[in-house]
C-alpha cells in the first residue's frame, strides 16, 4: 500500500538525498517538500540533478508545522537542525503522523545530557518517552509501535555497528576504547564557514570537536545500554578533504583472543542483513566503496602484540549515516522490502 511522504527541511544535504530516494521509491509517494528559502520553487529548480524525474515539478512549500499537521501526509521525515525539529515532531505526533527525525533532538533519553552537549534545554522533554532510537540491524521489531523514530547520527552509526555486537557478546572490554573517525565535509551540512571552504579543506586533514564532540553523548548512551554498564570512550573526529563518507578505526581491548570470536559475534548479528558487508580480516573498508550506497563495510583484526582488536568501518554519511538509513527504517515500518528504493 502506497504512503504519502513529506520531507521538512528538504534543501539540505540530507534532505536532498531524501528527495532523491523517495522521489524514485517504488511504494512511497513524495507529496510534500518544505523549505522556507525555496518556497514556490520546483524541485527541478532547486535540485537540477532531478530534472526529468517524476517529482521534478513538485513545488517546495513553507515549513508551517500546524498546517502540515492538518495535511493528508502519512509519514514525515525531519531533516532539520537540533532544537528546531522538535517543534514539528510535536505537531505531527499529536496529529497521528509517523515521524522519522534525522536531527539530534530525540536521540538522547536524558534531557540533562542533551543540555550538557547541545548547550540548551531540551525543547520537548515530554516527547522523549514516546521516541525510540533505532539502528535497524540492532533493534527488535518493538520500535515499530512508536510514532517518533530517532534516526542515528553518522559518526554513531559507523561506531555502534561494529562495537555493540562485541560488547553484548562479551568479546571486548568496555574499558579503554579509542575511536578515530574521518568525515567528509558534507557532515557539517550546508553552511558558509571558513573551515568548510574548498581552499581550506583541499589537501588538508585535521581533528576537531575535541575532546567532547556532540555525537559522543549518543555513542556512549547506546554503548552503555548494550553493555549494561557505563561506557566512556575516547572519540577523536577528523575533518577530511572529501565531500562525503566516514572512515572509522576503533581500538578496543579483547576479552577473547583471535579474530574468530570477533567474526562469530558479527555473523550472529548481521547474517542476512542486506545493508551490512563483513569484509575479511585482511581487508580494510574504503569510503570510496560505500559512497552512494546504504551499506556499512566492517572488518577487524586481532593484534597479538597489544591484545587489542582493531575494528574498521566505512559508510556514506549522507546515506547509511542519514537519509538512506531513515528510508531503510521507513521500509521496515511499512512492511516493504528493506532495501526498497535504496539499491
Amino acid at each position: 500500500m502506497s504512503k504519502k511522504i513529506g520531507i521538512v527541511g528538504a534543501s539540505g544535504y540530507s534532505g536532498e538525498e531524501l528527495v532523491r530516494l523517495l522521489g524514485n521509491h517504488p511504494h512511497a509517494q513524495l507529496a510534500c517538500v518544505t523549505s522556507r528559502a525555496h518556497a514556490g520553487k520546483t524541485i527541478a529548480e532547486v535540485m537540477p540533478q532531478l530534472r526529468n524525474t517524476k517529482v521534478a515539478g513538485l513545488k517546495f512549500v513553507d515549513s508551517n508545522a500546524a498546517e502540515l499537521a492538518k495535511s493528508d501526509i502519512d509519514i514525515f521525515f525531519l531533516a532539520l537542525p537540533h532544537g528546531v525539529a522538535s517543534e514539528y515532531a510535536s505537531a505531527f505526533v499529536n496529529a497521528g503522523k509517523q515521524v522519522f527525525d534525522l536531527s539530534a533532538d530525540f536521540r538522547l533519553q536524558s534531557p540533562a545530557i542533551y543540555k550538557e552537549f547541545y548547550g540548551q534545554d531540551h525543547p520537548a522533554p515530554a516527547l522523549l518517552k514516546n521516541s525510540v532510537y533505532v539502528i535497524p540491524e540492532l533493534c527488535d521489531d518493538a520500535w515499530k509501535k512508536s510514532k517518533l523514530i530517532a534516526c542515528p547520527g553518522c559518526y554513531p552509526t559507523s561506531i555502534l555497528m561494529p562495537l555493540i555486537p562485541l560488547l553484548k557478546g562479551k568479546v571486548v572490554s568496555g574499558k579503554g576504547i579509542v575511536v578515530n573517525s574521518c568525515s567528509g565535509v558534507s557532515g557539517a551540512g550546508k553552511k558558509l564557514a571558513e573551515d568548510y571552504l574548498y581552499c581550506e579543506r583541499d589537501e588538508s586533514l585535521k581533528a576537531y570537536g575535541l575532546p567532547k564532540h556532540r555525537h559522543l553523548s549518543e555513542i556512549e548512551e547506546q554503548l552503555s545500554a548494550a553493555a549494561g554498564e557505563k561506557i566512556i570512550i575516547q572519540f577523536n573526529p577528523h575533518l577530511a578533504p572529501m565531500m562525503r563518507g566516514i572512515a572509522t578505526t576503533i581500538t578496543v581491548p579483547a576479552l577473547k583472543k583471535g579474530s574468530e570470536a570477533l567474526y562469530a559475534a558479527w555473523q550472529k548479528t548481521y547474517a542476512g542483513k542486506p545493508c551490512v558487508a563483513l569484509l575479511d580480516s585482511a581487508t580494510r573498508p574504503d569510503t570510496g566503496h560505500v559512497v552512494g550506497t546504504n551499506r556499512v563495510d566492517i572488518s577487524g583484526v586481532y593484534d597479538e602484540r597489544t591484545g587489542n582488536f582493531v575494528l574498521t568501518s566505512a559508510i556514506d554519511n549522507l546515506l547509511k549515516g542519514a537519509g538512506g538509513q531513515a528510508v531503510q527504517l521507513m521500509n521496515l515500518y511499512c512492511g516493504w522490502e528493506e532495501t526498497a528504493g535504496l539499491l
